[in-house]
């Protein structure tokens, strides 16, 4: 790839924004970043960059399918249960090709929103019998050629999924979920070899949760501190409840018995815990990955995440259910939704939700050469129209960012020295979503 020589006219560095800033991209990496070039050193095929200039955004816990489900699930009163039927209903329509045809179209939105690197919840594994395809990870293959065709990084969390609940074997459309037993989930997943994928793909491991996995099945997978660890943590009361009852433990607590919390691990949602389990997810450094549009649209609750913070667990962000692909949506609402469990306002300053929505959420996906404008990083760009109506007399700065852009003001995206979204491309990612989804519910 030859190099490219940019002129950004404003843009967040580590230390703040600065304005006309010159980086220099080569092989899919920043060679150069310069504050107040030279004009006479600059060369006269530079690429000027209007608008305000971030880094790319990570969007840490995705299931894909649920895209499907936006505007559908709204119509009655219910609860994360309910919501869930609905969800199983979609997961026993799809195959490989539907898939990877709904999966391309909803990284296409996300890359439109900003995001680089995505982190794929993926359980969706089998057939409709639960039987293996001929390729036993038809579904996996299916969603990471998806996100190549459109441009974004895929961190692959293939998914251990063995129970409908602490002792009780799958049901229904869980049979696609589940591969028996650990072994046989971990036979699976070493077929899926790093060295056969090509760049911007990695694969990662999840436990679903304390409900669908059994505590003696919770080994983390080998040693390689690269390859990250994911699981959702006390979503609901009701997994709380149900964990203390058969095994006497919280379901923090069995992750720490089973030696499954480290710098690695990302713990989703997180949301009801004891004071206990936030000082063990703080010593143990884990990820704490929050989705504040899911949980809202799910009723889940709101999560600790300024005493995680403080106990020393680092905060990410995902869309999660797709109610809302917006990161900046995202880093806002963490600000917000303790403004409303506290009563009081400035608990995360811009800087800290943008940096858990960048470096650390790329970090949190094995991509910790990325999220940031800076030599030696990954070339990721995502420019923002600061003069919109949403965002124009805000001062251009991370202040915009968190608390005025959203999605729409996203012009011009690169990953990787690539440009993969460029303005007016927007109503395109409509048209395809609209099919993919339309024929899932064919």
């Amino acid at each position: 790839m030859s190099g490219t020589t940019y002129l950004l006219e404003r843009a967040l560095l580590p230390d703040g924004v600065a304005a006309d800033v010159r980086v220099g991209v080569r092989d899919g990496r920043f060679t150069e970043v310069l504050t107040e070039p030279d004009e006479h050193d600059t060369p006269d095929d530079v690429v000027r960059v209007p608008g305000l200039t971030i880094p790319g955004l990570a969007n840490c816990h995705s299931h894909a399918f649920h895209r499907a489900l936006r505007g559908r699930t709204q119509r009655e009163r219910g609860t994360f249960w309910t919501w869930r039927e609905q969800m199983y209903a979609l997961a026993e329509r799809l195959d490989p090709d539907t898939y990877h045809r709904l999966a391309r179209a909803v990284f296409r939105e996300m890359v439109a929103a900003g995001i680089t690197s995505v982190g794929e919840f993926h359980y969706l594994h089998h057939a409709r019998d639960g039987a293996r395809y001929d390729d036993p990870n038809a579904m996996g293959r299916a969603v990471i050629a998806a996100a190549r065709e459109a441009g974004i990084r895929i961190t692959l969390l293939d998914t251990c999924y063995l129970t409908s609940a602490i002792g009780r074997p799958p049901e229904g459309v869980q049979r696609r979920f589940s591969d028996g037993d650990s072994a046989a989930w971990r036979e699976r997943l070493s077929l899926l070899d790093d060295s056969e994928l090509q760049e911007g793909v990695l694969i990662g491991q999840a436990f679903h949760s304390v409900r669908a996995v059994p505590r003696e099945a919770l080994v983390p997978f080998g040693t390689d501190p690269t390859r990250p660890l994911h699981v959702h943590l006390s979503e609901q009361r009701l997994e709380n409840e149900q964990c203390l009852a058969a095994y006497g433990r919280t379901p923090t607590e069995v992750l720490a018995d089973a030696g499954v919390l480290g710098e690695r691990t990302t713990v989703v949602h997180a949301t009801h815990l004891s004071e206990s389990d936030i000082g063990l997810l703080g010593s143990a450094r884990v990820f704490a990955g929050f989705c504040p549009t899911t949980e809202r649209d799910l009723g889940d609750g709101i999560g600790p995440s300024r005493q995680l913070h403080a106990a020393g667990a680092r905060l990410t962000l995902g869309s999660d259910s797709h109610a809302v692909i917006d990161l900046f949506e995202e880093m806002r609402a963490v600000e917000l939704d303790e403004r409303l469990a506290r009563e009081q306002r400035g608990h995360w300053s811009a800087a800290e939700l943008v940096e858990a929505a960048t470096a650390t959420g790329h970090h949190s996906l094995g991509w910790s050469d990325a999220g940031r404008i800076a030599v030696g990083q990954r070339a990721d760009l995502v420019t923002l129209d600061h003069t919109s109506p949403r965002t124009a007399g805000t001062g251009g700065d991370e202040h915009t960012v968190v608390f005025a852009a959203v999605a729409e003001d996203v012009h011009q995206v690169m990953v990787d020295g690539r440009i993969v979204v460029r303005p007016g491309e927007r109503a395109e990612v409509g048209r395809e979503l609209d099919a993919a989804i339309e024929e899932v519910w064919a």
